[in-house]
């Protein structure tokens, strides 16, 4: 029966996924996420029930528009493919329990800072203000009131100390080293972490990051590099496992 229910988390979550690239392509555009339907960004062909099929779609295509042939962006389907294999991991870790949806917030936000972090170097505050409020609603629902406190109070210290740290590397680098909405994006992660767990998120999100940031920064030098995945990363990584 698990095996069952971690096939169907893994469909659940590509599909997701799907509306997670919408999501994450849309608002930093201020476009709406419900109207127009899906459809080529070069033709503008709205796309039929069997072209919306995630992976499957763009396999099938061989990742180009049915009509246009304009190249669909590989990002989608790996955003599809990494919903469904999180989705697919938080119902092995958690089964079905308050501390999987939770997980699955985590791993929903993370689609969509992926998809908007890499493509506009941004992260909306209406996304995280949302998951934010999901995850105190969750805990106010399911946890005791003095849980919600000290979460809100974890996530103002985090939030607090990321702001530190963005400070002392302007002034190390003479440069901005971190967006503000990596800073708001640790409020986040203090709502759902103790504050040393959240702390040791931001020491696991830096080595995730460290060896793609230099790849990218040898590729070429001008790159700039989304932080806020990694964070969200490690934080899916931290609260699996602790």
């Amino acid at each position: 029966m698990d095996a069952f229910y971690i096939v169907l988390f893994f469909i659940i979550g590509t599909i997701f996924g799907s509306f997670f690239g919408v999501v994450g392509g849309r608002l930093p555009e201020g476009e709406s996420i419900v109207t127009p339907r899906s459809n080529c960004n070069k033709c503008h062909h709205i796309l039929k029930w069997y072209e919306l099929i995630p992976i499957f779609s763009y396999i099938i295509q061989k990742g180009k528009c049915r009509i246009c042939k304009a190249n669909i962006p590989i990002l989608y389907p790996i955003i599809e493919l990494i919903s469904g294999l999180l989705f697919a991991v938080s119902y092995f870790c958690f089964g079905f329990s308050k501390e999987l949806l939770i997980a699955l917030c985590i791993v929903s936000f993370l689609g969509i800072v992926i998809v908007s972090d890499i493509t506009y170097l941004i992260i909306p505050d209406e996304v995280t203000i949302f998951f934010s409020v999901l995850i105190i609603l969750i805990k106010a629902i399911t946890f005791k009131f003095s849980d919600v406190i000290f979460s809100i109070l974890s996530g103002i210290l985090l939030f607090c100390i990321m702001y530190c740290i963005m400070i002392l590397g302007n002034k190390i680098f003479k440069k901005e080293t971190l967006g503000g909405a990596d800073i708001k994006l640790m409020f986040f992660v203090g709502l759902i972490l103790p504050p040393s767990l959240g702390i040791f998120t931001i020491f696991v999100s830096s080595c995730i990051a460290l060896p793609i940031s230099v790849f990218f920064l040898i590729k070429n030098k001008n790159s700039v590099i989304p932080y806020g995945p990694f964070i969200l990363m490690a934080l899916f990584l931290i609260y699996c496992f602790y």
